[in-house]
């Protein structure tokens, strides 16, 4: 996600970090590169041009130019500018005053929308809401199918219509039993085309007008540029959208539509899709957002999707074993297992601050760590508790048994040599 754009600002911006002082002149030829860097981007030119004329007023103040550390000011006028294009604050759901809330999800075909319905669901699920699915895309083939199927797999119920039924009467009986079951929550999955056409809006304004929404959401599709910027235009014009839910952005999107589609629409873009499992959508978060695009990391975000992920009676078992100075083979697993729950690596490196810039693109290899796990899962209980019995025989068995050359597994019996020695220094730190 933003991953060409990040690297290219912070090229531009890492010629202002290596000078002590920094004149107008310097300013001025740095923000040209970030005006290129952001158009290669496909983001909005209007919108750039404003950007940049907030970033060169401030940039350009006294204060900027004669203060201690004016790469660090001009950076962080970057990142603050950056975090007002994608929206001011962290965008929320609007929430009924009587349940249940009703959210209407709108875009067209491939944009990822009936997908994202469940990834919502499965997120406000997680949240202690109680969500229901109502299925009224009745005419794209196999929709009412794929919305129950992924229904059951994200543990959510879902209001089925038929196809060639009313879409509008299947959303009315969907509020009807959410109100008798409970449902807190009902998500509505709508019709989609190609592209935007009257027969659908008209749809559309009649599912608005009889369910009276607190959510309006469009998926748009990051990976289609400024097109989505478009596409937006058109279903706010139509219906008033209240935000946007960007799909694809794991993919080759360059960025501009999420920079481009509130200073176009003035609507907030309130979740991204991040990848292809139902639990792959993030709320966004503009400080924190502007943040991962200039390396800067987002720890908090590092944090929230730990308490998400890591099973807490796992850790609180593995915190044992370490204040012992007994980490074993079978605790390094279960520790990488829980730290895969988290996401790709790839993803979880650019959450820490310095090392998306400490470590190259293509620096980390995802199928390392399925390596270790079949060498690991290749021996005995008892060569995992006590990995210093491992001879040469064993390791070859080892090998031969994991498909990995006996070197790759005596390199990683030392690594975790080195590891276990720094757990036992670490045992008289540890919390108790």
């Amino acid at each position: 996600m933003f991953d060409e754009l990040g690297n290219k600002l912070d090229s531009v911006l890492g010629k202002f970090r290596q000078r002590g002082v920094i004149t107008e002149p310097m300013i001025r030829d740095g923000l040209r590169e970030v005006r290129r860097v952001l158009l290669e981007a496909d983001v909005n030119y209007k919108v750039t041009r404003q950007f940049l004329e907030r970033v060169q007023e401030r940039a350009l103040g006294d204060q900027v130019i004669k203060s201690v550390s004016p790469a660090q000011q001009i950076v962080k006028i970057v990142h603050d500018e950056l975090a007002n294009l994608l929206g001011e604050g962290r965008a929320s759901l609007n929430w009924a005053s009587s349940v249940p809330t009703v959210i209407l999800v709108v875009g067209l075909q491939g944009s990822g929308k009936t997908t994202t319905v469940a990834k919502l669901a499965k997120r406000l699920d997680g949240e202690g809401r109680a969500p229901l699915l109502a299925a009224c895309d009745l005419y794209r083939p196999a929709a009412v199918d794929q919305l129950v199927t992924l229904g059951e797999q994200v543990g959510v119920p879902v209001h089925r219509g038929e196809p060639g039924g009313d879409p509008v009467a299947i959303a009315n009986e969907a509020v009807e039993v959410a109100r008798r079951d409970g449902r807190t929550v009902l998500i509505v999955d709508t019709a989609g085309r190609l592209q935007i056409d009257e027969p659908m809006m008209d749809e559309l304004r009649r599912l608005k007008a009889d369910l009276v929404p607190q959510e309006i959401l469009l998926v748009a599709d990051a990976m289609t540029g400024q097109e989505a910027v478009n596409i937006a235009e058109g279903f706010d014009n139509a219906l008033g959208l209240t935000g946007v839910i960007l799909t694809k952005m794991d993919g080759d999107a360059r960025g501009g539509a999420a920079l481009s589609i509130r200073g176009v629409v003035g609507k907030p873009i309130k979740f991204v899709g991040v990848g292809e499992n139902v639990g792959d959508l993030e709320l966004i978060d503009p400080d924190r957002m502007a943040g991962r695009i200039l390396k800067m990391g987002d720890v908090v975000g590092l944090v929230e999707r730990a308490e998400q992920a890591l099973d807490a009676g796992e850790q609180k078992k593995l915190q044992q074993q370490m204040q012992r100075g007994r980490f074993t083979l079978e605790d390094f697993l279960t520790a990488m297992r829980q730290v895969q729950k988290m996401g790709p690596v790839e993803q979880l490196l650019k959450m820490i601050p310095g090392a998306a810039r400490a470590i190259p693109a293509g620096g980390i290899d995802p199928k390392r760590m399925k390596h270790v796990e079949a060498i690991i899962l290749s021996m005995t209980k008892a060569e995992r508790i006590k990995p210093e019995i491992l001879d040469g025989s064993r390791r070859a068995r080892i090998a031969k048994g994991s498909g990995r050359p006996v070197s790759e597994v005596n390199r990683f019996l030392k690594q975790f040599k080195g590891t276990r020695k720094f757990m036992k220094q670490m045992k008289g730190m540890m919390p108790v």
